[in-house]
């Protein structure tokens, strides 16, 4: 199997993603936008693409023209029925390379809240009726065309879609250890600010070390799903 991961910041990497990558003996490829000169690979020569998170906006092409052609890059992937797992501004490039509008949320959502499975299509990821989950984002999207929602939470309505067999964005981090915690937490602290959905610094660190193997193995299993046979 050969991954490519798109990177947009240094403190944002795959976490547990990179253990499942490991086990199967993946080859991993990466664009790290955050360094000179990122360059994209064809896509016929992937066969699956993570695109990770970011404080960027995705309509901030004015600033960082990479991201259009990183925009064009996810939406031949897509098209080409390639699988395509997007997490936080990496669903937003998604949504937003498939035509969608990515937008302010009425509130940020920083910590770690719930999730509720929305009903879906028999052939589309199922997930866990309630999961609690990392977020860290403030802007939305609407869903792309022909997107089925998999996930909602009560701060932000479009949690999760599907588009086709095999592509799925998740607005929240399943991908998330205490380590990328650290660091999200080190690098974005000035963002926790006093909000309706943004918890304290404590109670971002302080979650039992179950809570990690639920979003971890959960993160498996989308992983498993998009690559299947």
């Amino acid at each position: 199997m050969k991954a490519h991961i798109l990177q947009h910041v240094p403190f944002e990497g795959p976490g547990s993603a990179a253990d499942w990558l490991q086990a199967r003996a993946a080859t991993v490829s990466w664009t790290r936008f955050h360094e000179p000169a990122p360059v994209l690979p064809a896509v016929d020569d992937i066969d699956l693409v993570i695109a990770l998170g970011g404080p960027m906006s995705v309509n901030d092409e004015f600033f960082l023209p990479w991201l259009a052609a990183e925009k064009r890059f996810i939406r031949e992937a897509i098209l080409r029925g390639k699988p395509v797992l997007g997490i936080c501004l990496g669903a937003q490039l998604m949504a937003s390379a498939l035509g969608s509008d990515i937008y302010a949320n009425i509130d940020k959502e920083i910590g770690w809240f719930a999730l509720e499975a929305e009903p879906a299509e028999v052939s589309a990821f199922l997930f866990p009726p309630v999961i609690t989950a990392f977020h860290w984002h403030g802007e939305t999207f609407d869903l792309p065309p022909g997107a089925v929602r998999l996930a909602s939470s009560r701060a932000c309505r479009n949690q999760a879609f599907q588009v086709g067999a095999r592509a799925i964005g998740l607005q929240f981090h399943l991908e998330t250890t205490p380590d990328s915690v650290a660091l999200m937490l080190e690098n974005c602290r000035d963002e926790l600010v006093r909000g309706r959905c943004i918890q304290s610094e404590q109670v971002i660190r302080e979650q039992p070390e179950g809570i990690y193997r639920a979003i971890n193995g959960l993160m498996g299993d989308i992983l498993d799903y998009l690559v299947r046979p």
